[in-house]
């Protein structure tokens, strides 16, 4: 059975594109399911891990008025993420995802929310919120992790 990481490996390779991640709450997961895969050097460029407020801003330009007016948690800080991802890195495409993962969470922003952006080169970013819910931490960031391996595959016209 081809894994996702597989199929965006090799759909990547065929079209000659170079990936980046931008990664809070799955703390590398993407990056690790794509360098998993053998051959996944000649599309990955890099991943950034920016679990911290200060991390996302030094790393990837993710501007202090963006965190103080929308949170960590949102999609204008996915955008920035995905945007400062691509602008620092050799990558065409770079997703992005910043989330709760769990335990916890709040009344605005509950357990499983995790916004994700993807930014291509020439063609601005898309931003989206998927509520998985209150499924746990592992199951929570297995399913943003798999989801940010689909965007990534859509994209490429998978």
């Amino acid at each position: 059975m081809t894994s996702r990481a597989d199929t965006l490996v090799a759909l990547a390779r065929a079209r000659g594109a170079r990936v980046a991640t931008a990664e809070s709450c799955t703390g590398g997961m993407v990056s690790a399911a794509i360098t998993d895969i053998p051959g996944s050097s000649k599309m990955f460029d890099r991943g950034f891990v920016t679990y911290s407020n200060a991390a996302k801003q030094a790393l990837l330009g993710v501007q202090d008025r963006t965190l103080e007016a929308h949170g960590a948690v949102s999609e204008p800080i996915a955008a920035e993420m995905a945007e400062g991802a691509l602008a620092r890195s050799e990558a065409d495409l770079a997703v992005a995802i910043t989330g709760i993962a769990g335990p916890g969470g709040s009344e605005h922003k509950p357990e499983g929310r995790v916004c994700f952006a993807l930014a291509r080169s020439g063609a601005g970013v898309v931003t989206e919120t998927v509520e998985f819910g209150p499924l746990g931490r592992d199951r929570v960031r297995a399913a943003s992790r798999d989801h940010a391996l689909d965007l990534l595959i859509a994209a490429l016209g998978g």
